[in-house]
């Protein structure tokens, strides 16, 4: 990858040119010159856009892409470009495609599919063989093989001494171990958050108690294994006060929230718009104040997409029957751009690599250039002909988004999405 890049701010607190605008020239994948004036001496390839800032590369700790079996939803090859010309030059990769991706065979095979592309991928592998609860999977030969974390996707572990022991053998080793924050006996198959809303729509609610209970459970198991343990998409107020308890004990505790309960609540599932049927499901205004104060002083590790594909004729059916799921790779910054500032919205982008034990890649002379190149002030509504994911079920769908992402420059590669 060769390329210079023209006029470009640079957002990034761990680099010394941070809040200014700059050429950057990169060579083999290589940042080499950074300078306010550089020639394109060997006529390399020229990166310049109106308004072009510049960070870190992305990093989203929640995808899905169906591969294997799955692939009618969407391809690790195409979602790994969506990834890219999104802004995120690394993503963890669920493991809730079929089979299940439980073993190291199955981790080898994920990175193989995902050589040559323009994101890198990290599996999560999951936690019990078939993510099915019963038995522990083979979670230290994954960790060998590649595995970043451990988990059953969207599903929680209903069988206390399979966490307890999870935590207690990934300790040996520094597995971080990760559990779906919902408590099936409560929940009892609500389809959206259980409040004068369900009741108004006819809609079974999963009340915000199912989430409570687990994480209250979760981490004394915790607190008792002095284990490493990440809670995904958390998506209520008490969550946040369960967490921010347990970090002042200093239990080794993260979590995240999923973008979209953010942005949305329950009061906006309106006439049964499927796109809106998320897990966990949209909560109230006060729960989306809460999440958003959590990010804003840490309690909150980080964000994710939780960018799921489900096909047309999976979500084109009863709100009762479709399966949960939204995509957000595409909308991701501009949804965070509309509520944060363009420095808060960036680092909450670029958090998390080191919890799921990646590299961070400042963007200094001699460092892998691993950069987004974006338009913090682009404001436009999102369309379905934005959506460069295979499956186009959508959240954000004719919602106005706040930046323009031109792509990524990582992995020596050159992504752009224009």
């Amino acid at each position: 990858m060769n390329a210079l890049v023209k006029s470009a701010k640079i957002i990034d607190k761990q680099s010394e040119f941070n809040n200014t605008t700059n050429d950057i020239l990169v060579e083999d994948g290589v940042i080499k010159k950074i300078a306010p004036s550089l020639k394109n001496v060997k006529n390399y390839s020229l990166i310049k856009f109106e308004n072009l800032h510049v960070s870190q590369g992305w990093f989203d700790s929640s995808v899905s892409f169906g591969e294997p079996g799955y692939e009618n939803r969407e391809t690790i090859k195409n979602g790994l470009y969506t990834a890219a010309r999104s802004g995120f030059s690394s993503v963890a990769l669920q493991p809730n495609s079929f089979p299940v991706i439980d073993n190291k065979s199955l981790v080898s095979y994920i990175k193989s599919q995902a050589n040559d592309c323009p994101t890198k991928l990290f599996p999560v592998g999951a936690l019990t063989k078939n993510s099915k609860g019963t038995h522990l999977a083979e979670i230290f030969d994954m960790q060998n093989a590649g595995g970043k974390a451990f988990g059953d996707y969207k599903k929680a572990i209903k069988n206390p001494n399979i966490l307890k022991t999870g935590l207690l053998y990934a300790n040996s080793f520094g597995g971080l171990i990760m559990s779906y924050p919902e408590d099936f006996f409560i929940s009892q198959f609500g389809v959206m958050n259980e409040n004068i809303c369900s009741t108004k729509l006819g809609l079974k609610g999963n009340p915000e108690l199912s989430e409570i209970l687990q994480i209250s459970r979760d981490l004394e198991i915790l607190e008792y294994t002095n284990g490493k343990l990440h809670i995904p998409t958390i998506s209520t107020s008490k969550s946040v006060k369960l967490i921010k308890l347990a970090k002042s004990k200093g239990l080794d505790v993260s979590c995240s929230v999923a973008i979209h309960n953010l942005i949305f609540k329950d009061s906006d599932i309106a006439n049964y718009n499927t796109n809106f049927k998320v897990q966990p499901p949209l909560r109230t205004q006060n729960d989306v104040d809460s999440l958003i104060d959590g990010l804003k002083d840490g309690t909150i590790d980080m964000v994710t997409t939780d960018h799921n594909p489900i096909s047309d004729e999976e979500k084109q059916v009863e709100f009762d029957h479709a399966p949960f799921g939204t995509i957000g790779l595409e909308c991701a910054f501009g949804a965070l751009n509309s509520i944060f500032s363009t420095k808060k919205t960036i680092d909450l982008l670029t958090k998390g690599k080191e919890r799921f034990g990646l590299s961070n890649n400042p963007i200094k002379v001699g460092n892998i250039c691993d950069i987004t190149l974006f338009n913090p002030k682009k404001i436009y509504k999102f369309q379905v002909e934005n959506i460069l994911s295979k499956s186009k079920n959508c959240i954000y769908l004719n919602n106005e988004l706040k930046g323009k992402v031109f792509g990524t420059m990582a992995n020596k590669k050159i992504e752009l999405n224009c």
